[in-house]
């Protein structure tokens, strides 16, 4: 008999549990659906948000990246130019990943996972590294050389254009 009530006792606890998960899933659910309605509602406040973001990064990134005064004085004009492009592209990235995004996070604060326990890393102390990385290493020097030389092409080609359809 208490096998019994003990069996019972399992399955209910087991239902109650899993009653629960659903309960937390379906608010989880609600908080998506909540999170895309104020991106939709919102959008010009997201675009305003987005718009700050883009001028704050790309004078920094500017700035650290491009030493020459000229160089970046025009870098930061096609900054400037490149915005409405970078507009769309990031309105429709933030529509479409940002509430799911939100949402994960907001669940992982309100969540109470046991800490998982850390694997013991293993570190050599001494790697000598063979000829062939080596090699490695040189040819990627060498093609990040060429992506920087094509990129500034590609800059100098974009200005180029810009200039003579005005």
């Amino acid at each position: 008999m208490t096998t019994v009530i003990t069996k019972s006792s399992q399955n209910l606890v087991q239902i109650q549990q899993q009653l629960e998960e659903d309960r937390e899933q379906e608010r989880v659910k609600n908080i998506l659906l909540l999170l895309e309605h104020l991106v939709e509602r919102e959008e010009t406040t997201v675009k305003m948000i987005l718009d700050c973001l883009y001028d704050i990064y790309s004078v920094n990134l500017i700035n650290k990246k491009i030493n020459p005064r000229l160089l970046n004085k025009i870098m930061k004009f096609i900054a400037k130019l490149s915005k409405p492009a970078f507009r769309i592209v990031a309105l429709y990235w933030f529509k479409k990943n940002c509430p799911q995004l939100i949402t994960d996070w907001l669940h992982e604060q309100v969540t109470f996972k046991e800490p998982e326990e850390a694997a013991p890393q293993v570190v050599d102390a001494v790697i000598a590294p063979s000829p062939e990385a080596e090699i490695y290493n040189q040819e990627i020097k060498y093609l990040r050389s060429q992506v920087k030389l094509l990129a500034g092409g590609l800059i100098v080609v974009i200005v180029f254009f810009m200039t003579t359809s005005f």
